[in-house]
């Protein structure tokens, strides 16, 4: 190990362009490292340890840091920040302790960084019934180009637990071959298609669309290749786009709207979003007998401790069922 003569907050960038290069994080992955460490070089100024060195970094330092998070209201809202929060704001500082060993220079070792408690109820999940989700669904009436989109885009979320950044991602190549049902190029199974997506960190996973879900799409894409927009590039798109050279892709934004609009107007809880979706995905999963492990790869989770938010879900209904079933000696 090495000591550096730099201080910690001018290794941000290498720690960046680490994380492009050798970890192959995505962008937006990159922004929220940077962004959560810009707290801890804050809170370095602050106490007036701006010339800090990685070496000379010690657990008193962590530690003051992490009272400073516990103590500190956001600026945004005023109010102080939750423990699954503050824990972002770790993990950041981890991950740049790990470039240093990696990198073989002098510092605390990550692992002396642990994370806080959750709130309770902190990783409690909102998600749909199956009937809340058909409620969704039966709201959008597919008669135009518009509508038969939007019910293609929910269907694929239920069907696929897909993440909205994997959904708007999504290429009209990779769906133009069930307009001829070519099951070779389409690895078909039974009436469904797998589909291989690059998720989260850049994860390859293999998603699922049901022959509902791709009923939808094909009619759809029906729509799509005999409008003007054939050559675009993206699956989903913006119908209202008046050019064929500018890109039509939908962006996240537009189809969070789209979701609180239907959401509205089929009566389903206010709070759904396509990450209710992915959420009502898994509890469905779940209820149906499907062990973690499977929702794990479904959902494309790098660590099973991420998919265990879920099961509170089947521990509720066997108390129910418990509740109601068990029989009490006392009571004939």
């Amino acid at each position: 190990m090495q000591n550096s003569t730099k201080p910690l907050k001018e290794h941000l960038q290498d720690f960046l362009d680490f994380c492009e290069v050798e970890k192959g994080l995505r962008k937006n992955t990159q922004e929220n490292y940077k962004n959560y460490l810009q707290k801890f070089f804050f809170w370095l100024d602050q106490a007036k340890l701006a010339s800090l060195l990685p070496h000379q970094l010690t657990s008193d330092h962590i530690w003051a840091y992490r009272l400073y998070l516990s103590r500190t209201p956001s600026p945004a809202t005023g109010k102080l920040l939750s423990k699954g929060t503050q824990n972002y704001y770790l993990i950041a500082l981890r991950a740049l302790l790990g470039y240093f060993v990696t990198k073989d220079v002098q510092s605390t070792p990550p692992d002396k960084i642990s994370l806080s408690k959750p709130d309770r109820g902190s990783k409690s999940i909102k998600f749909l019934t199956l009937d809340q989700v058909s409620k969704l669904l039966a709201s959008i009436d597919p008669k135009d180009d518009i509508t038969i989109r939007d019910r293609a885009i929910l269907e694929a979320f239920f069907s696929t637990g897909l993440r909205i950044a994997e959904l708007c991602a999504l290429d009209a190549e990779q769906f133009q071959n069930i307009l001829k049902k070519d099951p070779t190029s389409l690895k078909l199974r039974g009436a469904g298609m797998e589909l291989g997506v690059i998720g989260k960190g850049g994860k390859p996973r293999v998603v699922y669309f049901s022959e509902r879900a791709l009923n939808f799409i094909r009619k759809y894409l029906e729509i799509r290749n005999g409008s003007k927009h054939i050559n675009q590039k993206a699956l989903f798109i913006n119908f209202r786009d008046k050019k064929d050279n500018e890109d039509s892709r939908l962006t996240p934004r537009s189809i969070e709207r789209m979701v609180k609009r239907y959401a509205l107007l089929s009566g389903v809880p206010i709070f759904t979003t396509p990450h209710t979706l992915r959420h009502s995905y898994a509890t469905d999963l779940l209820n149906q007998g499907v062990d973690l492990r499977s929702i794990q790869e479904f959902l494309g989770h790098s660590n099973i401790a991420t998919t265990q938010i879920y099961t509170h879900v089947t521990n509720k209904r066997l108390r129910d069922i418990h509740h109601q079933f068990h029989s009490d000696p006392d009571k004939k």
